[in-house]
């Protein structure tokens, strides 16, 4: 069942190109209530960008990746979900750029984001051994959804603690940005800033569903592949949250949030290939995909290590104020649509 009946190509554009802007809307607000939420929970914007920003901007690529697998369509399913995190990495080198002052990756120190990359590149590596074991399933789902989702959750406790207890801390220099509470949101009532957030993040999950039948659409229209429709199409729409959450968060100054955000949110959306192996009834989903969605698994692992080296080295300035992560992100990601559009 489509939430709407079948359009030509130009209308699907155009509505595609509408959720895009919708996304991008409700994704700067929430950028705000995130911040504010920081200060007022006393979480701090790393840990509140790992994991609420991280999980709120990523509803509408897990509502694709559901919906997809729900209809059986498991390779723009895991497209999605992958193509998302190779995109979202990406958008923190466009952060990077506007962000003049010094390398984000120097400025935004975090033993939080150190942990949560250190995490992703665990998951990551789970759903790429996943496709080699055996296809075995219980009630339909695959032992290494089971293990994907209680990785995660160990994992962001791990991440808290290395936040708290912080057994080492990064050496801070002039250019090192400190999470400090604004006064002023820390005086603002809970109730009201929770409430906002959830409305924004329902917006946005809304917006992911419609999303589904017109990227379907598209490639069938267009004549691209589901992996095509996923690592081009959804991934980068669906990903606009991260993207414009960003910017907005580095103009704000809440520097660990942004970087947070991105890699928190790269965290979650490994979680979508976990539901999207639950919605699919024909077998384990990560048998189903071909070698280009198994391409990607491999290039964000790659793009994840290149960023911690990064976070961990702290290049204050490089070639144009940008990072040399950040240049080496952009390529990798340039060659992995390269390989998926043309080889």
């Amino acid at each position: 069942m489509t939430l709407m009946p079948a359009l030509s190509l130009w209308p699907n554009l155009a509505v595609f190109a509408l959720i895009a802007v919708i996304i991008a809307v409700v994704g700067t607000r929430l950028t705000a209530v995130a911040d504010n939420l920081a200060d007022r929970t006393g979480l701090g914007e790393a840990v509140i960008g790992a994991v609420l920003l991280g999980a709120a901007t990523s509803l509408p690529g897990i509502v694709v990746s559901v919906t997809a697998g729900w209809r059986g369509e498991a390779e723009l399913a895991m497209s999605n979900a992958l193509g998302g995190i190779a995109v979202q990495t990406l958008f923190l080198a466009v952060a990077d750029v506007v962000y003049r002052r010094a390398n984000l990756e120097h400025a935004a120190a975090s033993t939080a984001n150190l942990a949560q990359s250190a995490l992703l590149i665990i998951l990551l590596s789970l759903l790429l051994v996943a496709p080699y074991s055996p296809a075995l399933t219980i009630f339909g789902i695959h032992p290494a959804t089971i293990v994907l989702f209680a990785g995660y959750a160990f994992g962001l406790r791990v991440v808290n603690d290395a936040e708290h207890f912080r057994m080492w801390t990064p050496r801070n220099t002039e250019e090192t940005r400190a999470d400090e509470p604004d006064d002023e949101a820390a005086n603002q009532a809970l109730f009201p800033l929770w409430g906002r957030f959830v409305g924004l993040a329902a917006v946005l999950g809304v917006a992911g569903y419609v999303l589904t039948s017109v990227a379907t659409r598209l490639g069938s229209q267009t004549g691209m592949g589901e992996t095509a429709v996923g690592i081009v199409l959804t991934s980068v729409v669906t990903s606009l949250p991260e993207l414009v959450t960003s910017i907005a968060a580095v103009r704000r100054g809440a520097l660990q949030l942004a970087v947070g955000g991105i890699i928190g949110g790269n965290a979650f959306d490994c979680l979508f290939a976990g539901a999207a192996d639950v919605a699919y009834r024909d077998g384990s989903i990560y048998h189903a995909v071909s070698g280009s969605t198994l391409l990607w698994i491999a290039l964000s692992v790659l793009m994840t290590g290149v960023l911690l080296l990064g976070l961990i080295r702290r290049e204050k300035s490089g070639l144009g104020n940008v990072g040399f992560e950040s240049a080496s992100i952009a390529g990798l990601y340039v060659l992995g649509v390269a390989l998926s559009l043309f080889f």
